[in-house]
């Protein structure tokens, strides 16, 4: 296997207002579904797939993520730690933990979402990437959520672009190239948003529609009803 599907980042520093008020005293990756944390489904499923390093930043009772997952031996993968003393966003975050990451192409997932995605099928794409002259990304799109009727970006014969039709919403899972960020510098706070755009805009940027199962597991109502739905499995 290639380095590209060696290393992923879970996006884990986020502070989870819209789950408050149970992440008041727990961090929003450590919230349980079916008798398990959020991020532990991911460590998972990234496991099976073959990654070996798993990076996972955090800022919001950071401490407890890393005294409630330890250094990965359980699921036979290494952890490895990028605090923020306050949350630098998605691109801000990678750019604190690229040392972390090392270089290449890598996986990277928000530790809140909940889905049955296969991160071995992204090999294929990540060797593509890995090929470019010009870093780009690779973005798993899925059909859009209630709360999200207009979309992301469209995507036609795995081609993003900013306009058109058919619309899809990113489901906060991506394959990047580490170059991406070689000019944003540790502790500088940045949205991957910009980053989308441009790299859409330059024809950098290629993506899949996933019809599987995905939740963006933002509330305590959708807590509940996914930790219900697991339980009853």
């Amino acid at each position: 296997m290639t380095h590209a599907l060696k290393t992923a980042m879970i996006f884990a520093a986020g502070r989870g207002e819209r789950m408050r008020p149970l992440t008041d005293t727990c961090p929003k990756p450590l919230l349980e579904v079916g008798g398990k944390p959020l991020i532990v489904w991911q460590i998972e499923r990234l496991a099976a797939a073959g990654v070996e390093v798993i990076v996972i930043n955090h800022a919001w009772l950071g401490e407890q993520i890393e005294a409630a997952l330890g250094y990965g031996s359980r699921w036979g993968v290494e952890l490895r730690y990028s605090p923020e003393t306050e949350a630098l966003e998605t691109a801000g975050g990678i750019a604190q933990a690229r040392h972390l990451i090392g270089d290449g192409v890598f996986i990277a997932v928000s530790g809140d979402v909940f889905c049955d995605f296969d991160y071995a099928s992204l090999r294929d794409h990540a060797e593509a990437l890995k090929a470019r002259e010009e870093p780009g990304m690779h973005l798993v799109m899925v059909p859009n959520p209630p709360f999200h009727p207009n979309g992301d970006f469209a995507l036609r014969d795995g081609v993003l672009a900013i306009d058109g039709e058919p619309r899809y919403t990113f489901g906060n899972i991506g394959l990047y190239d580490t170059r991406m960020f070689r000019d944003l510098a540790p502790g500088t706070r940045r949205a991957l948003t910009p980053y989308y755009r441009e790299t859409i805009s330059a024809g950098r940027a290629s993506g899949e529609r996933y019809d599987g199962r995905w939740e963006n597991v933002g509330t305590p109502a959708q807590l509940c009803a996914l930790d219900d739905e697991l339980r009853a499995r």
